[in-house]
C-alpha cells in the first residue's frame, strides 16, 4: 500500500492541486476514485471521512497511526512540511504563501470553479448567476496576471504550494471561459509549471468521477 492515499477525481481542480503536489514531489501515493457525479460525496461513508462532503481527502499512513486531512490548502501546507518541498524558507515567504492560498480559495478558485461547474457541467451558460461568477473569476485572473508581471512564480524565485494551489483550475481554459492570450503573464506562468519535472495533467493523475461511459478522459 502506498503511504499516501488521495480520494479524488480528475474533474476536480482542488483534487488536482494535491495530486500535482504529490507527483511533483515524487511521493509514494495512489489515487482512489470518488464517484462524485453519482453522489458518493453525499454518502454516510464519505461524510464520516470528511463531514464537508468534498474532495480532496488525503490519508497519510504514518507509523503512529493514519492521519486524514481535507481541504486542499491545508493538505498542501501539510505536504510541504512533511515532504520538504515547495514550502517556505522563512517567515516572510510563509506569510506570502498563506496570503495567496487564502486569496485563491476566496477569490480565484471559488468563482472559477463555480462558473465552470454551472457552465460546463450543468450547461447553464446563459444563467445570470453563471455570468456573475464568470465576471468575478475574470477579475481574479486580472489580479493574478498583474501580480505575475516580471515574476516567474507567485511568491519566490521557485515554485511553492501557492503556485500549485492557484493553478488548479487554470489548465482548463476552455472549460472556465478564459482566453489565455488575454492574460500573457498568467499564460507564461502556467507554461513554467507545466515544464516542471514530473508534471502531469489531471487526466494522467486521477480517475474520472463520472461513470465510464460518460467519463471525460
Amino acid at each position: 500500500m502506498a503511504r499516501f492515499i488521495l480520494d479524488c477525481f480528475l474533474e476536480s481542480g482542488n483534487a488536482y492541486k494535491t495530486a500535482l503536489m504529490l507527483e511533483l514531489s515524487g511521493a509514494d501515493w495512489e489515487a482512489r476514485r470518488v464517484a462524485f457525479f453519482t453522489g458518493q460525496t453525499r454518502s454516510p461513508e464519505f461524510r464520516e471521512m470528511n463531514i464537508m462532503g468534498e474532495v480532496p481527502v488525503l490519508t497519510d499512513h504514518r507509523p503512529d497511526g493514519d492521519l486524514v486531512l481535507s481541504q486542499s490548502g491545508a493538505i498542501l501546507d501539510y505536504l510541504a512540511a512533511t515532504l520538504g518541498q515547495f514550502g517556505p524558507t522563512n517567515d516572510s515567504e510563509r506569510g506570502e504563501i498563506l496570503r495567496w492560498l487564502l486569496w485563491d480559495n476566496h477569490k480565484l478558485t471559488s468563482y472559477t470553479a463555480t462558473y465552470r461547474f454551472m457552465s460546463f457541467f450543468q450547461k447553464k451558460t446563459d444563467d445570470p448567476v453563471t455570468q456573475f461568477f464568470h465576471a468575478r473569476a475574470e477579475n481574479a485572473w486580472k489580479v493574478l496576471d498583474a501580480h505575475l508581471a516580471g515574476r516567474d512564480f507567485v511568491v519566490a524565485d521557485r515554485p511553492t504550494i501557492a503556485d500549485l494551489s492557484l493553478c488548479g483550475y487554470l489548465f482548463w481554459p476552455d472549460q472556465i471561459g478564459m482566453d489565455p492570450d488575454t492574460y500573457p503573464n498568467l499564460k507564461a506562468w502556467l507554461g513554467r509549471i507545466a515544464a516542471l519535472p514530473r508534471y502531469k495533467r489531471p487526466e494522467d493523475l486521477m480517475p474520472s468521477g463520472m461513470e465510464p461511459a460518460k467519463a471525460t478522459a
